[in-house]
């Protein structure tokens, strides 16, 4: 007796009776045929119409008998645009359409909405389609020319609603940096809508986490142009279009990129060789260019110095290490420390940076003892810091270091007071 689920159609037919060999050719042709395919699902969205609770039962019931694995862009292609799309967006001419699908649907957040739960729980129910939509998203939105505007506002609608919920990566946005969508301003206009229904969802800090977590933080800017693509026309342009705080969120992440090149710089400066009346006049110079301030200079300044040497791993040697190089690089801590906040900001830098370094958990009382001594940290901000500013990070480890040290300052400063009261 022959196993026929192991044999190919020309084998089935000798172990097979006529009629039930037929019936197997039709169901394999409407199984496998991407014609047959469309027509079925076009008749069941034409059944349903737009009732979406219906499209959804129905989408879960004919999974079980049609290959969606196979097919999954021709289901796609229908349930956004009614039919197959041809290479740019434009629907095939000799196939089956539907009226009811995501481009004939209502204008609005609601209807996207409902749109998005129907992806969802087709996407839930049979997870290997998972990565064939998004495929398509990224497909559609390479395809945007191709499509009327009001498409294009309710795909930018959904695809956001999609990110919000998870059910596509933010990585689909590469779609969207198209030299052809970008330079006709296809490309910005689409985001608005997006980043719109996205923040709706969720809020801007979603956002950007989504965004970072594929490296696209820095890269919305692509958005535009190359002779727009400013921190200052992004920010009018989405703003303008009521997004300022994604307008805020691009401002500050190319000030987080400025920040890093600066530090970068800084290090190779020091790895130079270079004088510290050079580096001093560059970073005061950086400083008038990207318009930051001395308390987040000093920061910069402080890790650059730190990240300039490599650190020897015995608690001992590194001690006696940093001393060495912090007694090189005092003067350019000083020449950033000129207000009492940037003082507080590098202590509190050195905090976090002996408690995250755990071979500099005991060299936290020298360091600012030397600096004490190069005028660079002053004795009422060391003060300020002990009594009410210190932050959390091995609090009780450096206030006990800094506790006779701290007496000293107390006793010092009575007996300067003291001595004032006698002179008058």
């Amino acid at each position: 007796m022959c196993d026929c689920g192991t044999l190919n159609n020309s084998v089935l037919k000798w172990c097979l009776p006529f009629e039930t060999f037929s019936c197997f050719l039709a169901d394999e042709k409407e199984r496998f045929d991407p014609t047959q395919f469309q027509e079925s699902i076009v008749q069941g969205l034409n059944q349903t119409g737009t009732d979406l609770e219906a499209v959804a039962k129905f989408l879960d019931a004919s999974g079980a008998k049609l290959d969606y694995r196979r097919y999954a862009e021709t289901l796609f292609d229908i349930l956004v645009a009614g039919g197959m799309l041809a290479p740019g967006g434009t629907l095939s001419d000799d196939m089956t359409r539907t009226e009811y699908c995501l481009f004939t649907a209502s204008e609005d957040l609601e209807t996207m909405q409902a749109y998005a739960q129907v992806f969802n729980k087709l996407i839930r129910r049979y997870k290997y389609l998972e990565k064939g939509f998004e495929e398509e998203i990224k497909k559609l939105l390479l395809f945007l020319k191709g499509f009327t505007e009001s498409e294009r506002n309710k795909l930018a609608m959904l695809t956001g609603i999609l990110l919000a919920n998870g059910n596509i990566s933010a990585s689909i946005l590469n779609s969207l940096f198209n030299e052809n969508l970008v330079k006709e301003g296809v490309s910005a206009a689409f985001a608005v809508k997006l980043f719109k229904s996205w923040i709706n969802e969720k809020d801007i800090n979603s956002v950007a986490a989504s965004l970072r977590k594929v490296g696209m933080d820095n890269r919305l800017m692509e958005l535009f142009p190359a002779n727009k693509r400013s921190c200052e026309h992004f920010s009018k342009y989405f703003t303008d279009a009521g997004l300022k705080e994604l307008s805020d969120f691009a401002r500050n992440q190319q000030s987080i990129g400025a920040r890093k090149e600066l530090q970068k710089e800084l290090q190779e400066q020091m790895l130079r060789g270079e004088t510290l009346k050079d580096i001093i006049a560059y970073v005061r110079e950086e400083m008038k260019k990207t318009s930051i301030s001395e308390q987040t200079m000093i920061g910069i300044v402080w890790t650059s110095v730190m990240s300039s040497v490599e650190w020897n791993k015995k608690e001992e040697l590194v001690t006696e290490q940093a001393i060495k190089l912090l007694k090189q690089y005092g003067p350019l801590l000083k020449a950033f420390t000129s207000q009492g906040l940037s003082e507080l900001t590098l202590l509190l830098k050195i905090q976090e940076y002996c408690y995250d370094n755990i071979h500099f958990m005991k060299a936290f009382q020298k360091i600012v003892v030397l600096l004490y001594k190069a005028d660079v940290l002053s004795e009422e901000v060391i003060l300020k810091w002990y009594t009410e500013s210190h932050v959390a990070k091995g609090k009780s480890v450096f206030l006990e270091q800094m506790k006779k040290f701290v007496e000293w300052l107390k006793n010092a400063e009575e007996e300067s007071e003291s001595e004032e009261e006698e002179g008058d």
